[in-house]
């Protein structure tokens, strides 16, 4: 299988799936913000985490990561989507997704990206169901249905302020389980994402050596 990693800028979308939203909902009405977003809210996995190799290296002492199974959507000449990409948005626990902090989102090899495209034409993305295994065990099961921001909107929405550009990837956002947290693995745990009409990915977690 022909590894792939992006061309372009990806950009992330918190607070796009139902249950984390409504999680989260009480707590947007106070300091700072005082209400709701009425935007996507958007960050960068800058080119420093694309990792479309077999392993997440762990390092400066971090002993835990999240697993951030999503889609992304991968523009063409036009700045449409022409594609569509699982990913593992990797971070680490942090306790405001308003200002994600750069350290958390952005360390070296946090965005496992080696499975290939497959084409946009035709795709229902409302089906689309993203499988979580943890050591050959379902950890989660991410469904597109439960969007708050399906991807037309979101595309509407994101174009109203930002001009994507070809290569540049979107990713859809990661969903959180009942608990409100993402799944947690750590060194020596293997995690595979899989999804009907996608190449399954999968990446082992190492830790640092001593």
């Amino acid at each position: 299988m022909k590894l792939w990693q992006p061309a372009g800028t990806v950009y992330g979308c918190l607070l796009n799936f139902q249950r984390e939203w409504d999680l989260w909902a009480p707590r947007m009405v106070q300091d700072p913000h005082k209400a709701a977003p009425k935007a996507p809210v958007l960050y960068v996995k800058s080119a420093n985490t694309f990792n479309p190799g077999p392993h997440l290296l762990l390092q400066d002492g971090v002993k835990e990561v999240e697993i951030g199974a999503t889609l992304g959507l991968v523009m063409g000449a036009q700045g449409d989507p022409e594609q569509l990409v699982l990913l593992n948005d990797w971070s680490q626990a942090h306790a405001s997704y308003y200002r994600p902090p750069v350290k958390f989102r952005c360390r070296d090899g946090y965005l496992g990206c080696g499975s290939p495209p497959v084409s946009w034409t035709g795709q229902d993305m409302g089906a689309v169901r993203i499988t979580v295994q943890v050591n050959g065990q379902r950890v989660q099961t991410v469904d597109l249905s439960t969007l708050v921001r399906p991807v037309n909107q979101l595309l509407d929405e994101v174009a109203e302020f930002m001009t994507l550009q070809a290569g540049d990837v979107l990713m859809l956002g990661t969903d959180v389980l009942d608990s409100g947290q993402r799944p947690r693995v750590r060194a020596g745990d293997t995690v595979c994402l899989s999804a009907p009409g996608f190449a399954t990915w999968i990446q082992s977690v190492q830790g640092e050596a001593p």
